[in-house]
Parts: structure tokens; C-alpha cells; sequence
């Protein structure tokens, strides 16, 4: 898979598929944003990517704010969406995850906090296109 690519998935199928072939590209020390409106399917691909790592207890973090999820592969997994302001990020030691060369970290609704991000990360948007059906955008940001 070359970076920046575009994929549709038409259905969840397709989406798990796009895990299947994302996953061995994304190393440990990866910071992969996932940003889309709500119900475009970015905890969904989250767990299919941590299913390709072993890892089958993936929720959303929307109320924890960051799970933690471990198989042999240690997975951190953030969800933006009700930070009210940059200092709550502080607050939970979000910097303290930064820059873990044994860990992926995926942030969901990264594009809420962009000051506080590494400049480096793998950004996946996902666009509505219809009721099934998305855009993946795909980009390496170095």
C-alpha cells in the first residue's frame, strides 16, 4: 500500500479487509489519528486492526477517554470527542503516551487537538459517501 492512498468500503467487510492489509504498516511507535463525523466507522476499524494484533476486548473510549489494550502488542487508544479543552489531555498525562517506541497509539477525532499532536503520525479520515459506504483516506505524515 503506497501513502497517501484513497479506498471506498461499501461495507463493514471491506473495512475489516482494509485492516487486514493496513495492519502490518502500522509499527510500534505509530500514532494513527482517526478522524470522521460520528457513525463513520472509525472505532470499528480500530477494532479490526487491533483484531489483526490478537486483540478482541476493543471498546470505545468515548467516556474513559483512553483505553489500554495488551497481547503482545501494546495498543493505547484514545477518543477526543468529549475533551472540552486541551488542558483535560494534560490532565490525564496524554503526553506521558507520546513517544512509547514499544506502542500504537490510536486517537480518535484527532483533528479536535491538532496543537497538542506529533507532527509524525499515519492519518486515516473517513468520508461519508452514502449510508454504507466510505471513503478511506490514507496519509503518512513524516
Amino acid at each position: 500500500m503506497d501513502f497517501p492512498c484513497k479506498i471506498i468500503s461499501n461495507s463493514e467487510e471491506d473495512t475489516a479487509e482494509i485492516a487486514v492489509l493496513l495492519a502490518p504498516l502500522i509499527e510500534n511507535g505509530s500514532i494513527v489519528f482517526l478522524n470522521g463525523e460520528l457513525g463513520m466507522g472509525k472505532t470499528f476499524l480500530v477494532k479490526q486492526l487491533c483484531a489483526q494484533y490478537g486483540i478482541a476486548n476493543v471498546s470505545s473510549p468515548s467516556f474513559a477517554i483512553v483505553n489500554e489494550y495488551h497481547n503482545g502488542k501494546k495498543i493505547i487508544h484514545f477518543d477526543f470527542y468529549r475533551i472540552g479543552k486541551v488542558a483535560e489531555l494534560y490532565d490525564i498525562g496524554f503526553e506521558d503516551y507520546l513517544g512509547r517506541s514499544d506502542t500504537i497509539i490510536f486517537i480518535e477525532w484527532a483533528e479536535l487537538y491538532p496543537e497538542i499532536l506529533p507532527k509524525k503520525n499515519i492519518e486515516i479520515s473517513l468520508i461519508s459517501i452514502n449510508e454504507s459506504s466510505r471513503e478511506i483516506i490514507i496519509k503518512k505524515n513524516e
